[in-house]
């Protein structure tokens, strides 16, 4: 990284400095959770309400869209796109979510001793499910003038004005 870069990137502030590596850290999550879903598809099936028609098929489907916007989110061209994608996926899973812990679902998973934990986590889920979307929502969004990935990089950012 050159001087100019590095100043840049100080004047972007610290949680403009880490967004790329929080692009890729979600992204990899992405990926990985949806990989996930083809190695335990069973387990993700059982979590989908019984509303929905053919259970592993949207298992499957929605492990696709992980994994595709997970590696789409990695690259400037397709992240907006790709974290958009992921905005909408995290709302078309979320009955799931809500599934779970309506119907007792979670606790399918655990041994008895750890029911309480297990249904205490489902529900802490559900508000999760706001951070998880306003981190992809935060990725969707065009860049600013300054801490853009493509500014700090090259060093092209403005200098700011008093």
């Amino acid at each position: 990284m050159s001087d100019d870069a590095e100043s840049d990137a100080d004047a972007s502030g610290p949680i403009a400095r880490r967004k790329r590596p929080l692009r890729r850290a979600m992204g990899a999550t992405y990926a990985i959770a949806g990989v996930a879903h083809f190695l335990a598809p069973d387990s993700f099936a059982r979590v989908v309400p019984s509303e929905f028609p053919r259970p592993r098929t949207l298992v499957y489907l929605s492990g696709v869209a992980e994994i595709a916007l997970g590696l789409g989110v990695q690259f400037d061209r397709t992240r907006r796109a790709s974290a958009w994608g992921i905005v909408a996926l995290l709302v078309a899973v979320f009955p799931a979510n809500v599934y779970t812990v309506t119907d007792d679902v979670a606790v399918e998973f655990a041994p008895d001793r750890l029911a309480g934990v297990v249904r205490a986590a489902a529900w802490a889920r559900l508000p999760f499910q706001a951070v998880l979307v306003l981190w992809a929502w935060w990725h969707a969004l065009p860049e600013s003038v300054s801490g853009s990935d493509a500014e700090v990089e090259t060093g092209a950012a403005t200098e700011p004005t008093s």
